[in-house]
């Protein structure tokens, strides 16, 4: 059921049991819980195969099938799919974050983020520092002479 792409709770409900007997079954039974991960992360492995063609597009065969005088007539070709933009910024943007993010996240003291307000007012923090920082050290080496 995992390489169908079933949750805890789908296979709660084919079992006829809840969710939390599943998880006691992954906890008293170390080859169950090692069954759903191995088939889940095939299940995983195949739909990020997809992604990936349908990123950078693909082929496969195709047979067209034509009606000419009465006779069937088979003949095989290769389908080309091009390349999805959409699939592309989706792979992007959860594989490499930092660099296809479409908002920066700034951060002030402690890692919280800054609304938009706070993030301008920083940026005027910052510089005032730099610019009494750059002061301080001028006063310091006037007095050392």
């Amino acid at each position: 059921m995992c390489l169908l792409g079933s949750t805890d709770k789908q296979l709660a409900d084919f079992f006829d049991v809840s969710e939390q007997t599943i998880n006691a079954w992954k906890q008293k039974h170390p080859e169950f819980l090692e069954s759903l991960k191995a088939g889940k992360e095939i299940a995983d492995a195949k739909v990020g195969e997809s992604l990936f063609q349908r990123a950078t597009g693909y082929q496969c065969p195709e047979d067209r099938i034509f009606c000419n005088n009465g006779e069937v007539t088979v003949v095989p070709t290769t389908k080309h799919y091009p390349p999805d933009t959409t699939a592309m910024i989706y792979w992007l943007k959860n594989r490499q974050r930092g660099k296809w993010s479409d908002r920066k996240e700034h951060t002030g003291p402690g890692g919280k983020p800054l609304i938009p307000d706070q993030q301008s007012d920083m940026e005027i923090c910052r510089r005032a520092a730099f610019v009494l920082a750059k002061a301080l050290h001028q006063q310091d080496d006037d007095c050392d002479h």
